[in-house]
């Protein structure tokens, strides 16, 4: 009897739910966050790497990001990356120590940042509901091919609805903690 694996389903709506959680941690908000780094490439040994691989990222008060750099020959490297990162920051350079401080957001700032986080919700939204229609389309093709029953088929539509469900419910829950430490003051 073919079915609906419904740990899939839900695996493959879970890992969109991380990605929208890692976009987040890309979004700038008055507090610090090493994350905010993350997508931070430095051009180092003749190729391009992400900054954490270069450096220990830390985050020793509220609005201040300090990155150890292990290789004296990069700070400047990474200086110049963290510049061209398009965060709006400006690393202050202490021997092998890179100190970031954040600035207060501005309300344009802020209405921005919400826009965006609003957008990544929905490419979330999007996910899951396309890892539900995938479900659904199964389940139909199963019936459709009698590998399950009528009855089997409203029974597994109605568990991967209800999953469907908890995502969406989850990524909305996540984009209003988000928007109200954007907009917090």
């Amino acid at each position: 009897m073919a079915s609906v694996d419904l740990s899939d389903v839900k695996r493959r709506m879970d890992s969109a739910f991380d990605v929208l959680k890692k976009e987040f941690g890309g979004l700038r908000t008055g507090r610090a966050s090493p994350s905010l780094l993350d997508h931070v490439m430095v051009d180092a040994y003749g190729s391009s790497m992400p900054l954490n691989q270069c450096g220990t990222v830390g985050v020793p008060e509220a609005r201040l990001i300090t990155v150890q750099v292990w290789d004296r020959g990069l700070v400047k490297s990474i200086d110049k990356g963290i510049r061209e990162a398009g965060l709006g920051l400006n690393p202050q350079i202490d021997g092998q120590l890179i100190r970031i401080p954040l600035p207060a957001l501005t309300e344009d700032r802020r209405k921005e940042l919400s826009k965006i986080a609003h957008k990544y919700a929905e490419q979330a939204r999007v996910a899951v509901r396309n890892v539900r229609r995938d479900g659904m389309e199964l389940l139909k093709k199963s019936e459709k091919d009698h590998k399950i029953t009528e009855d089997e088929h409203r029974k597994q539509s109605a568990e991967v609805q209800k999953l469907t469900d908890e995502h969406i419910k989850k990524v909305d829950e996540t984009l209003a903690a988000k928007e109200k430490e954007i907009m917090q003051v």
